[in-house]
């Protein structure tokens, strides 16, 4: 039989109607405490004939909640937000994940819950400016060196965070590996220039983003955790190194082997990042040894041609999904995709977000 986007799939112990992903997207709709808002379960739930949403990314700790206006998942108030929104996709027969995103050094102070602090790996910080809702662009600020006390909260706030997920009806867990962000950090020689047990060579660079997976996965079921990767990625001021490849290929192969759900490989070469060779895309996959999620840029076209080809399990469509709350329709119809509006990419209503009409 030939594979689609289309075919179902027996997936983490679901089974999934069709192999089209939403990817994670920030969105800035979350209210200013950073608790999901009615916005966001009419959002989700439009979107549930997807074979799986992952949602935006969720701050596990206060910490790690960099930008404005982003979701959490570690108190109360946040699980019960969420909550509404897993409810409204099961109603419709949709399966969902929350990703798990601690910025680290990409945020501001302005941007932070009272209390919170800006740390990362090592006290470099990025080029430019952030938005910020009290006094709109600001320069990025240098974040304080993780102590190893600091460290071990960080890997306790992403357990507590998993946990948060499961009593808020979440199928699967992300762990974002990906885009510039904590684990991203500590990974990456650019951003991590530790001399101690949690940077130097592969191995210790690893270290973070290999305990916060196995403890996550000890936490809540390694079957109920994915992670997401960008090896060639260069947002917020990573930059790729020479070993890049082989320490990548290793990664994966620890990872796999902790009985991971997925591993969710980003190409982020359409918006002009150096490409993913196919090579190590399949070299990573294999490694994982259990499904694969490709994203990057994709249309339906493309998308049915990997599939077929083997080159993976599901596909990741971020931006299409924005404008197109009925985009598994429109590919298998051939109907023509509505744009999206980039201004209101981050706005604060419904306009951009909630207001695209479905096709008639």
């Amino acid at each position: 039989m030939t594979l689609n986007l289309f075919s179902p799939l027996s997936f983490a112990g679901m089974q999934l109607p069709n192999r089209v992903v939403m990817a994670p997207m920030t969105r800035s709709r979350a209210s200013a405490d950073h608790v999901p808002t009615a916005l966001m379960v009419e959002h989700y739930a439009a979107r549930a004939e997807a074979g799986l949403l992952i949602t935006e990314g969720t701050a596990p700790t206060a910490n790690g909640c960099g930008y404005a206006r982003i979701p959490g998942l570690w108190n109360a108030a946040q699980v019960e937000g969420w909550r509404a929104v897993t409810d409204a996709v099961h109603a419709k027969g949709g399966r969902i994940a929350v990703q798990l995103m601690d910025c680290g050094r990409v945020g501001h102070p302005l941007n932070l819950p009272e209390g919170a602090e800006l740390v990362g790996p090592s006290p470099i910080g990025l080029q430019g400016q952030m938005w910020t809702d009290q006094s709109a662009m600001q320069a990025y600020p240098v974040p304080r060196e993780m102590t190893e006390a600091d460290v071990q909260a960080t890997i306790a706030g992403f357990v507590a965070a998993a946990k948060n997920a499961v009593a808020a009806g979440f199928d699967l867990v992300e762990l974002h590996g990906a885009n510039g962000y904590l684990i991203d950090q500590f990974w990456s020689p650019c951003a991590n220039q530790r001399a101690d047990g949690w940077g130097g060579d592969r191995e210790g660079r690893g270290r973070f983003a290999l305990e916060v997976a196995r403890q996550v996965a000890a936490a809540i079921g390694a079957d109920k955790v994915g992670i997401r990767l960008s090896p060639y990625g260069v947002f917020n001021d990573i930059t790729p190194w020479p070993e890049l490849e082989a320490d990548f290929l290793w990664l994966a192969g620890q990872l796999g082997a902790l009985g991971l759900a997925y591993l969710h490989v980003v190409d982020h070469s359409s918006m002009g990042a150096p490409a993913v060779p196919d090579a190590l895309k399949q070299g990573m996959r294999a490694a994982f040894g259990a499904p694969f999620i490709l994203s990057g840029g994709f249309d339906g076209a493309r998308a049915n041609a990997e599939l077929e080809a083997g080159k993976g399990e599901l596909v990741a469509f971020g931006r299409p999904f924005i404008a197109n709350p009925d985009l598994v329709k429109r590919l298998q119809a051939g109907i023509a995709l509505a744009q999206p509006e980039f201004a209101t990419f981050y706005s604060p209503g419904p306009e951009g977000y909630n207001d695209y009409p479905a096709a008639g």
